[in-house]
Parts: C-alpha cells; sequence; structure tokens
C-alpha cells in the first residue's frame, strides 16, 4: 500500500472558520493531515510576514478529527514557514489553503491572505493549492464543494502542479449540481474603484472605512471572472516569479 500523502492545512480566515474546517475534513480522507492556521481572522493580509515581534503558536483540539493542529498567531504567510520549517518533520506533499469565504478572482489574489499562504508553499519548494467561494456568509454552504476540492487535490497530486506555480481555484456560489463543471483559466483584467466612507468617532475623531467598487472590464470567455459569472469553478495557475519577461528588452535600451 502507498503511503498517504502528508497534507499541511492553511488558510486567512482563523482556524476555527467553517471553511478551514470542511477542508480539514475533506483532506483526512485523502492523507495525513497538518494545520497550521491564523488564531483569529487575517484576511487581505496580502503576502505579508511577521518581523517585528513574536509569533506565538499552540497546539489545539477542536474537533474530533485525527489531524493535528497548531493555531498561530501570525499572518498566513507566517503558518506556512512555521509549519513547514519548524512544525512539520518533513515537508509536505501539498498545501491546501481555505476554504476561503469570499473571492479570491481576478485581481483579489494580489490581495488574498489565502493565495499567498498557497504562494509561500510554492517558494518553499511544497504543490500548493487556494480555494475560495464566492460567499462571504460565516455559514456558506461549504459542503456543496467536498466532491470537486477532494477532485482537485488528488488530481494535483497525481499529475504534479507545476514546479514554482500555485492553483487559484474559485467556486461560484452555486449547489453542486448546478455547477457546470471546471474550467483552466486566466485570471481576468479587473480593478477596484477605491472609495473611503469618511466618519467620526464618539470624541470627534476622524477615521476612514475602506470600501470599493469592483470592474471587470474582461468579459473574454478564457478568464476566471466568466467561468464564474457562467456557473464554472475556476483554476488559474499563479506563480511568485512577477518578473514581466516581454519588457526586459525594452527596458535595457533605456540607456541608464
Amino acid at each position: 500500500m502507498s503511503k498517504k500523502p502528508l497534507i499541511l492545512v492553511t488558510n486567512d480566515d482563523g482556524i476555527i472558520a467553517p471553511g478551514i474546517r470542511t477542508l480539514i475534513s475533506v483532506m483526512n480522507e485523502i492523507g495525513d493531515v497538518v494545520v497550521v492556521a491564523p488564531d483569529s481572522p487575517q484576511s487581505a493580509m496580502g503576502h505579508a510576514i511577521t518581523i517585528n515581534s513574536t509569533i506565538h503558536s499552540n497546539k489545539v483540539k477542536i474537533d474530533n478529527g485525527p489531524q493535528l493542529e497548531y493555531s498561530c498567531s501570525g499572518t498566513p504567510a507566517d503558518c506556512v514557514k512555521l509549519g513547514i520549517n519548524e512544525i512539520l518533520k518533513r515537508k509536505p506533499d501539498i498545501c491546501v489553503s481555505g476554504i476561503n469565504h469570499g473571492s479570491n478572482s481576478s485581481i483579489n489574489v494580489i490581495y488574498s491572505g489565502t493565495m499567498s499562504a498557497a504562494l509561500e508553499a510554492s517558494i518553499e519548494g511544497v504543490p500548493a493549492i487556494g480555494f475560495s467561494l464566492l460567499d462571504y456568509r460565516w455559514n456558506a454552504d461549504f459542503e456543496s464543494l467536498r466532491n470537486y476540492v477532494k477532485k482537485i487535490t488528488l488530481r494535483s497530486l497525481e499529475k504534479g502542479i507545476p514546479k514554482g506555480n500555485a492553483l487559484n481555484v474559485n467556486f461560484p456560489k452555486l449547489l453542486e449540481k448546478e455547477i457546470k463543471g471546471i474550467k483552466i483559466c486566466r485570471q481576468a483584467k479587473a480593478y477596484w474603484i477605491e472609495k473611503f466612507d469618511k466618519r467620526k468617532n464618539p470624541q470627534g475623531k476622524e477615521y476612514y472605512w475602506l470600501t470599493g467598487e469592483f470592474i471587470n472590464e474582461d468579459h473574454k470567455s478564457d478568464s476566471d471572472e466568466w467561468a464564474l459569472e457562467n456557473g464554472f469553478i475556476s483554476i488559474v495557475p499563479v506563480k511568485f516569479d512577477m518578473t514581466d519577461h516581454k519588457s526586459i528588452n525594452k527596458i535595457k535600451n533605456w540607456n541608464f
């Protein structure tokens, strides 16, 4: 019998979030699971890491599953660093992050703690997948995603995610029977129009609450936004090498 894969599980919504609890349950059907996740919500942290303060980690028991679990005071990227370099006795076969409460499609991948955790794993040489559901509710229906999460993870273990890549998987807010299938996509060209709601506290001190409007200017059928709008699961391979290779020769001609 083949050896069970070692799976590192993390997220950015916090270790008790329903999304990660579903993900842990699915991963227990696949391999040996170790969870290292934030002890409180860390959404939109991007790839932040902790360097000016200490990081605390505690072994915890949240449910009756066989997994080992550690809560961490740091960011999602901290959790992956700590898990791979300190907690685990060997490098995991795969790292899965999520299931995020809300979208990480298109430009949202830049701000995402979920995907930054996955990309941190890929930097460490570990295949990684970030899972997100287009539903911000705490009690979102994650159970409908179980079969797809398992299928995508097993196929990734079987085929091997390209080195230096992580898979950005987003699920539409649909029941399992309503999902049309899986599409391999590119990141849609979209952006946020930032708005700040300016207010005053009871002492009269001004403060701001960030809001915004998501603008999608890309409606081509090979994009992740199109896939999600049309009832498909989107999978976008992303990488931590952010070099724009096409611009190198052009900038070389600037004659510095």
